[in-house]
């Protein structure tokens, strides 16, 4: 017997704000969260791209001394947003500490701030270094090192998932989580990802040419996911997470229910580990509809991965048209924030729990000329005031990695 699993609460920090006031009036007035590069001394110069989305604003974390020597800046993302989650959701602290729930968090590859300074110390001349790196550099660098500052900071003492996909991470979090939960192996599971502000990120898809560099002076203007004109990814930073726990449990102690998880599907090209497949992401998005019991129609928004990338938006367009028709609103929101790199899925969601529960969605930002191969969608083009009950989250990573979430208003 499975369980239904809902989500009673969630947080978001975005380069488009934090928390879900700011976050929803930027998406009404269309407000870019992509700002100029910072230069780092080292590697700006060499990058093309100069264009990154930022969480530029004050974040008051309140974290204790004793908590924060494990952290670098990908942790603070993640453990404030769990906090946040953990304060909204009105669990006790019996309840946090019994084992009943688990965390499933992760990033891209752990701080890589700090990650280069071990390196640079590694590689120094001066040997004398070396014993200024400890076991905990190491703690703040680690893939885990968000999910483990999470339950290190709040006690939790369930389960441990940290799936560490690229830009699949955060979405395969809240995936595996929800069936933690549908399977009786948790009654609740905070679940979700951070990424933290670094050159060395958009260096890397920089020196791959998926970066855009073609708006270096006006950084609002990309990325263009759908658009003729878009050049290539954006770089972004954040952290978010959402609370899942199993209905009755929450109907129980009279939780405010903001969503319910209803699919799931994860899969891989079993090919190529860079280039996007059309059948192992058709597949996907119907594997998650199977899961769910639904059919296409049933889907009134899609939360599309939309890169901005020249081939990555032509083909999952044509996977959504192959699956979908063009049926449902579609709308890429990394073009208001980047690409968040492994929190970009729980972004996305929030996001659309956001749009849902207010009564509007958003439009794909910088979309002014669609793409003749993408144009067999229904775009966003506007602010549009409509009722959306079900929306799909779907995200592809390196790799051949590919996910789908499903999600419901939880008025069901």
């Amino acid at each position: 017997m499975t369980r239904r699993v809902v989500i009673t609460a969630c947080s978001a920090i975005t380069p488009i704000g934090y928390g879900k006031d700011a976050i929803v009036e930027s998406l009404r007035r269309g407000k870019s969260g992509v700002k100029a590069l910072r230069d780092d001394g080292l590697l700006t110069e060499r990058i093309h791209s100069k264009v990154f989305g930022t969480v530029d604003y004050p974040i008051d974390f309140g974290f204790a001394r004793k908590d924060t020597k494990t952290m670098g800046p990908v942790a603070y993302y993640a453990c404030k947003v769990a906090g946040d989650v953990l304060a909204a959701s009105g669990l006790d602290q019996e309840f946090i500490r019994s084992g009943r729930l688990g965390v499933s968090f992760s990033s891209t590859h752990g701080s890589p701030t700090v990650q280069r300074n071990i390196y640079k110390t590694f590689f120094s001349d001066d040997q004398s270094k070396f014993s200024s790196i400890g076991a905990v550099d190491y703690l703040k660098s680690m893939v885990h090192t968000t999910a483990v500052n999470i339950t290190r900071m709040y006690g939790i003492t369930g389960r441990v998932v940290a799936s560490s996909t690229a830009c699949t991470t955060s979405s395969q979090s809240i995936g595996f989580a929800y069936e933690m939960v549908k399977f009786g192996m948790q009654d609740a599971m905070i679940a979700g990802g951070a990424d933290e502000y670094d050159t060395t990120t958009v260096a890397v898809f920089d020196n791959l040419l998926a970066c855009s560099v073609d708006y270096n002076d006006t950084p609002e203007c990309t990325p263009r996911p759908f658009d003729v004109n878009r050049d290539g990814l954006v770089v972004g930073e954040g952290g978010a997470a959402v609370l899942l726990e199993e209905y009755e449990h929450a109907r129980a102690r009279g939780a405010l229910i903001l969503g319910e998880v209803i699919g799931f599907a994860c899969n891989n090209n079993g090919g190529d580990l860079i280039l996007p497949n059309l059948g192992g992401i058709t597949a996907t998005l119907s594997l998650a509809l199977e899961d769910a019991g639904r059919k296409p129609a049933d889907i009134d928004f899609i939360s599309a991965h939309a890169t901005a990338t020249k081939m990555g938006d032509v083909i999952e367009s044509q996977a959504i048209a192959e699956v979908y028709g063009d049926k449902p609103w579609v709308a890429g929101l990394k073009s208001y924030m980047g690409h968040t790199m492994g929190t970009c899925g729980a972004i996305e969601l929030i996001l659309s729990l956001y749009m849902m529960e207010e009564g509007f969605l958003a439009p794909t930002l910088n979309l002014e000329n669609v793409d003749p191969r993408c144009a067999m969608l229904r775009h966003l083009r506007e602010v549009t005031e409509t009722e959306t009950r079900t929306a799909a989250i779907q995200n592809f990573a390196f790799g051949g990695v590919n996910t789908c979430l499903l999600v419901t208003d939880g008025r069901e």
